[in-house]
């Protein structure tokens, strides 16, 4: 049986429930597609030392904002979670768990099938909001799957309990990077770091209030024809969060260079100098999980869709909703993921009126 809407939103995280709220204000009919079995996106699979770049109060989706947690000044995770799951309840958004949407292709006239394990829906519109989470990049290193001893991505740590007595490298130069080996360094852990330029800080007082003015910013800027604009990258990689600034500040967060090849123990730099490790962890990034969207023949030879704000460019019923700066400024977090998800409501709302 297929099920008719006139939007399919697929991702229940943070993107998939902004986009919700907004399409639910508008009075469009639509379901929210999620394969999580339960809510709060990917937030629920962090490691526990997980902090927000932003207090409470600027990590909010539209309509209701964050609670400030008890005792910190930047939530952690687990806060998140219960967030996304009271805001999913307050608002009533019709949000189907468990249900993976596999395809997503063309029916003919103006609609979409989308197809599920559970099932098939049609649609009008398509927002596609399934993040980077499922995606976790790993780099081509040489010997890297000869390695013997540990081997995990960003999205596998959960604590520095399950390295205890080992010796570890970190590789990544980024936010995660630098909290998960901040995590170990302070948990006293056998650590090597390694970036692939010498890490850089932004100033101690700011934070992702800051980031995501700057982004905007930059946006209003190239949307302006001014391309003289500096982004988020010209201040820093790396948000000095409260375990970042301690292990910073105690010496415990020297970076050494990107290694060249892996061996069954060791990591081996170009100069021939070696380290034995255990575990290597790769915080190296993700790639948008655009799969389910194959059949549209819409990406390009970069992974990436072309975009018109959130609208794909080749398919104006579809909607790609907070992968990154490409789908809007700041998209992928809290804050700004509520601006981008509003303005394609109204583009869906207006692309109904007008009986497309």
């Amino acid at each position: 049986m297929t099920r008719s809407v006139d939007v399919v939103v697929i991702g229940g995280g943070q993107s998939g429930l902004a986009a919700g709220y907004h399409l639910r204000r508008l009075g469009i009919d639509f379901v929210v597609l999620d394969a999580q079995s339960a809510p709060g996106g990917a937030w629920q699979h962090t490691w526990g030392s997980l902090r927000l770049f932003s207090p409470a109060e600027h990590s909010s989706l539209p309509g209701r904002p964050m609670p400030p947690q008890e005792g910190e000044t930047y939530p952690d995770a687990g806060h998140v979670v219960d967030y996304l799951t009271d805001y999913e309840t307050r608002y009533e958004l019709p949000v189907r768990r468990g249900v993976q949407a596999h395809d997503v292709h063309r029916d003919g006239g103006h609609r979409f099938r989308v197809e599920t394990g559970g099932g098939d829906w049609s649609a009008g519109a398509v927002v596609s909001a399934t993040g980077t989470w499922t995606r976790p990049f790993l780099p081509a290193v040489p010997g890297r799957d000869t390695f013997t001893g540990h081997q995990l991505h960003t999205v596998g740590y959960r604590s520095p309990a399950h390295h205890a007595g080992r010796r570890v490298i970190v590789v990544g130069g980024g936010n995660s990077g630098a909290q998960i080996a901040a995590d170990l360094a302070l948990a006293g852990i056998d650590l090597t770091w390694v970036t692939q330029r010498p890490p850089r800080y932004l100033a101690d007082d700011i934070d992702g209030r800051a980031l995501f003015d700057v982004a905007s910013a930059r946006r209003r800027a190239l949307d302006e024809g001014r391309t003289d604009t500096r982004g988020v990258a010209s201040l820093g990689d790396i948000v000095v969060v409260p375990p970042v600034r301690e292990a910073r500040d105690a010496g415990l967060l020297k970076a050494s260079p990107m290694f060249a090849r892996v061996t069954a123990n060791e990591v081996v730099w170009a100069d021939g100098t070696t380290a034995e490790a255990d575990a290597i962890i790769w915080c190296t990034g993700f790639r948008p999980a655009l799969t389910h969207l194959a059949p549209l023949g819409l990406r390009t030879a970069r992974g990436r869709i072309p975009t018109t704000g959130t609208r794909a460019t080749a398919e104006p019923r579809l909607h790609l909703l907070g992968y990154g700066d490409w789908t809007g400024p700041a998209s992928a977090t809290l804050i700004g993921v509520g601006r981008t998800a509003r303005d394609a409501a109204r583009e869906i709302a207006a692309l109904a009126g007008a009986g497309a």
